[in-house]
Order: structure tokens, then sequence, then C-alpha cells
């Protein structure tokens, strides 16, 4: 079966030609702008991108957060720049708008903690509440801050545990930051019976809060009666030390406190009850 290729006359071919330069007349000065408009817009968006991150680094900003937000601003002039060059082109921008829009609608309500967690980053990393290395207290757990990411606070314990805490959490609540100080106040509360001699339990306390080193002389540490319980008389020190110390002063003057007291005769009562019972006839 032979197949027949229909060749265009020269009035057809005229016609084509005719077409296509009155087609490059109407749309390629609009297009060669439109092209130009795009690479030039380029070259200004980097610039401006640029600028912007020179400037948040002088700021002093979180490096997390300079990045993201420059990526921010990169992205959002790219989408302007893109309605405007095809609005030069004559295509309808309008629906085009709409549509983003409603998605951008959608993807809120779906990505609502996100979003929250989102916000509580940038919050964090602008007002520095905290910094990497910092000892805290934030949404209920405690630990060293090892990273602060645009989503969540990587802190890991004491006891060398991980845990991942969302900024919206942590941004919302209180948040609890011991290392900002250089110093810290030591508080332990000794119990000593009521009939125990008062200003010799205090003169022991005293003495060993003297002897060591680590405690500083100013502020001047303080022994003091806190409170008349059920079945002791409180005496509370209260030292203070440089923040590094604050965990050896308490321990060793826990224990040593203990032993001082039991040394001397003076004893530390626990809650007890008395039950009398009574014969009825």
């Amino acid at each position: 079966m032979e197949q027949t290729i229909e060749v265009p006359s020269v009035e057809q071919a005229n016609e084509y030609a005719d077409m296509l330069m009155e087609m490059a007349l109407a749309y390629g000065p609009g297009l060669a702008l439109a092209l130009v408009t795009l690479f030039v817009g380029l070259w200004i968006i980097g610039a401006i991108c640029r600028g912007v991150n020179a400037g948040f680094e002088r700021s002093g900003m979180e490096v997390t957060l300079r990045s993201f937000l420059n990526s921010m601003i990169s992205i959002g002039l790219k989408v302007l720049l893109v309605i405007s060059v095809a609005s030069m082109v004559g295509i309808e921008t309008t629906s085009f708008i709409a549509v983003l829009g409603a998605a951008g609608l959608a993807v809120g309500l779906a990505l609502q903690g996100s979003l929250a967690n989102f916000a509580g980053g940038v919050l964090i990393l602008i007002f520095r509440p905290y910094k990497v290395g910092d000892v805290i207290n934030a949404a209920g757990v405690t630990g060293s801050v090892n990273r602060i990411e645009i989503f969540s606070t990587i802190l890991t314990t004491p006891d060398n545990k991980t845990i991942i805490v969302p900024n919206g959490a942590v941004s919302n609540g209180a948040i609890t930051n011991f290392s900002t100080q250089d110093t810290r106040r030591v508080d332990i509360v000794f119990g000593i019976g009521y009939d125990d001699d008062l200003k010799k339990g205090k003169q022991i306390l005293a003495d060993l809060i003297n002897a060591d080193d680590r405690i500083l002389k100013d502020p001047e540490p303080q022994i003091v009666i806190s409170n008349l319980g059920d079945s002791a008389v409180d005496i509370t020190t209260r030292s203070w030390v440089n923040a590094a110390d604050y965990w050896g002063v308490y321990f060793d003057l826990l224990e040593n406190g203990k032993l001082a007291l039991d040394e001397n005769g003076i004893s530390i009562p626990y809650p007890q009850t008395d039950v009398h019972l009574h014969k009825v006839d």
C-alpha cells in the first residue's frame, strides 16, 4: 500500500510564513522583554539575597535562622518574578494566584502543629532565650542544648539521653536557663530535733561552709531557721557558688552536714506518729 505525502503549495507556504511573521511581531517583543526581565530579575534577586544574608551575619543571627529566612526571601521573590514574567507574555495570572492561595490555605490547615513549631523556632532563634551548650528546663524536661533547629530543640540529659522537644511547646511555656548567670545559690535544709542544741547545730553547719573554698564569701552565706515542723526544726543553709561548682557543693555539703551533725550528737529526726491505746471497761 503506497502512502502519499501532500506537499503544501506555494500559496499555503506563504500563508504559513505570514502567520509566523505576524505571531513573531505580535508576541516576539513581549517574549524578548519577558526573557530579559527574567534574567535581570534573577540577578537582582541573587544580589538582594546576598545583601540580606550579609546583614543577618553582621547582626549575629543564628546560622539556622539566617539560612532559612534567606531561602524564604529568595523563593518569595522568585515566585513574584515568575508571575510578572507570565503576565508580560499574555498568560492570565489571576486564576493562577487564586490556586496558589487556596493551596497555601489547605497546606496551612493540614500542618497547623508543624507551623506552630516553625513559628516557635523562629521566635527562639530571634530572641535567643538559650543557646547551644546551655542547660535548660523546658516543656517538662531538663538537659543541655545540643542543637536548635527550626522545628525542634535537641537536648542531651545528664544521663546522656537525647530528647527532641518541639519548639512550639518550648516557646509557649516557661523556660528555665541554668547557664545565663555566673553564680548560683545552693539551698539545703537540715532538720534537727526540738531537744537538740539549736545554736550548736547552726555553728556546725557554719564551720562546714567556711571550710569549703568553693563557697563564695560575697554574697555572705546564710544559715537561718526556716520552719518549725511537726517533728523537726528546719535549718536552711544558703551558699553562693560559681555555677560550675553547684552540684559538687550541693552533694558534698549534704553528705558532710549529715555526718558532722551525727558526730556531734545532733539528731535528724524522721516523721513519726505516737499511738495511745486506752482500755475501755
